[in-house]
């Protein structure tokens, strides 16, 4: 996927999203209506641009304070790829969320169905700044796949098709009289 302006939010776009209530960038307090994801798991540190049913950019600040560098690697940290894989499909998410005019709130979770044609190019290390993009490639039926890339600036340091699924979250089960 090239970067042809896919972080500048068009007027179509702002208004879109303003439709739903939002406004660029998405910080956390916003992040977390959309993604059941918390600390330490939550991958997505802001959403800079989207365009509602086709592309969205998240940003994820990588710093020496996170968990997985104690044991990735004590003496030379570098961030796991399957949290990089894990990044793209929580920006990935987010974008179906917003373009279903959902979140997390009413009820729903997108769930990783899958993962195809996943490179990894770059060690990304703490001070790295994360420029996750994903791309809406097919959505039918709730099943939406999407293409992605992990940028630290303008270099490619991931790459992969992920695949999610929409599903309603299971109501807890009356316990009246327990």
């Amino acid at each position: 996927m090239s970067n042809n302006n896919i972080d500048i939010p068009t007027d179509e776009d702002v208004k879109s999203l303003a439709e739903q209530g939002l406004t660029l960038p998405l910080t956390y307090h916003t992040i977390k209506h959309y993604l059941p994801h918390r600390y330490p798991f939550m991958l997505v540190d802001r959403i800079v641009a989207c365009t509602p049913g086709e592309c969205i950019t998240g940003i994820k600040n990588v710093t020496i304070n996170e968990e997985f560098f104690n044991g990735h690697f004590p003496d030379e940290p570098i961030m796991p790829g399957v949290l990089m894989v894990e990044s793209m499909a929580q920006v990935s998410g987010m974008l179906g969320f917003i373009s279903a005019g959902l979140t997390a709130e009413d009820g729903y979770l997108y769930l990783f169905a899958g993962v195809d044609k996943v490179r990894f190019k770059r060690r990304v290390i703490p001070g790295d700044q994360l420029i996750i993009r994903a791309k809406t490639v097919m959505q039918r039926h709730g099943i939406y796949k999407f293409d992605c890339t992990v940028h630290v600036e303008d270099e490619l340091a991931a790459s992969a098709q992920i695949m999610i699924a929409r599903q309603e979250q299971q109501k807890p089960a009356n316990t009246k009289g327990a």
